[in-house]
């Protein structure tokens, strides 16, 4: 259900892309309470969430390779590899082309699921709000695991009000430790049952739970499944950048969010440690 504070009558879904219309009616028949400031920070939210969905599609198509940390690899033109596998953004290239160019030039990168999260993510922010937002928030980026600027704002999500566009985790408890990286899958809600991993593309839910099962321990009876760790960026944080940089008023803001909200804070970058990393 959507609650607007103005006092608008219910958003219809007249000059909405499909995505949109999509997340719209998933929202609405929703028995959680979302709750917005006016319809503008409602089609804020809409369209970074079809941004989510929009990334994670390209990022499927792009010919970037799952691979371990220690395998992983990258196009040396706009990112420096660590040691340990991490991507750092190089000093002559501006965030928003470096990101860009793991969709554009795929077949060059190889990284693990959490990576693939945080890359859709970055991607979705540029597409809602520019270069100019994400070059000047989103400087110095480095890329591994979860990661991330901490202008990203992720939270903890209740599963119970989930949405397309946030990003769920598949746990296998019993993974076989020869393939540790079967733990689990880290996966954007693309909805109607279908979900993005990294390495196994856009698939139903069961489809990656097969492919977890096929990796536990011998004679193993717990089966993988969807776990309750649910995350998303915090949109009204996000939304609340718009008037600064000379783009369209924001709505006012203020409102406390109807979902269950958590974060974890290290320095510049932030980690999930609910998230393992994952195939």
């Amino acid at each position: 259900m959507i609650v607007f504070a103005d006092g608008s009558p219910p958003m219809t879904p007249a000059g909405l892309l499909p995505a949109e219309q999509m997340i719209l009616e998933k929202m609405s028949a929703n028995p959680a309470v979302f709750r917005f400031a006016s319809p503008s920070s409602l089609r804020f939210e809409l369209r970074m969430r079809a941004n989510i969905l929009e990334s994670a599609a390209a990022l499927a198509q792009s010919g970037a390779q799952f691979s371990t940390f220690a395998n992983s690899t990258c196009n040396p033109a706009y990112w420096t590899r660590s040691p340990k596998g991490a991507f750092e953004l190089r000093p002559d290239v501006t965030p928003a082309d470096a990101i860009r160019d793991i969709f554009r030039n795929g077949s060059l990168y190889s990284f693990e699921c959490a990576t693939a999260m945080v890359i859709v993510l970055y991607r979705a922010v540029i597409e809602t709000l520019g270069d100019a937002v994400f070059n000047d928030r989103f400087a110095n980026l480095v890329l591994y695991d979860w990661h991330y600027d901490r202008d990203l704002n992720l939270r903890r999500i209740d599963p119970a009000s989930v949405l397309p566009g946030d990003v769920v985790y598949f746990s296998n408890p019993d993974v076989n430790p020869l393939t540790p990286w079967w733990i689990g899958e880290n996966a954007v809600d693309m909805g109607n049952g279908l979900y993005f991993g990294h390495g196994v593309g856009v698939v139903p839910g069961d489809e990656i739970i097969r492919a977890l099962n096929r990796n536990r321990v011998p004679f193993s009876t717990v089966s993988a499944s969807l776990s309750d760790n649910v995350i998303a960026p915090d949109f009204r944080v996000m939304e609340s950048w718009v008037n600064g940089y000379g783009m369209p008023q924001a709505a006012s803001l203020g409102l406390p969010l109807s979902r269950t909200l958590m974060t974890v804070r290290i320095g510049e970058a932030t980690e999930l440690r609910f998230l393992p990393v994952a195939f």
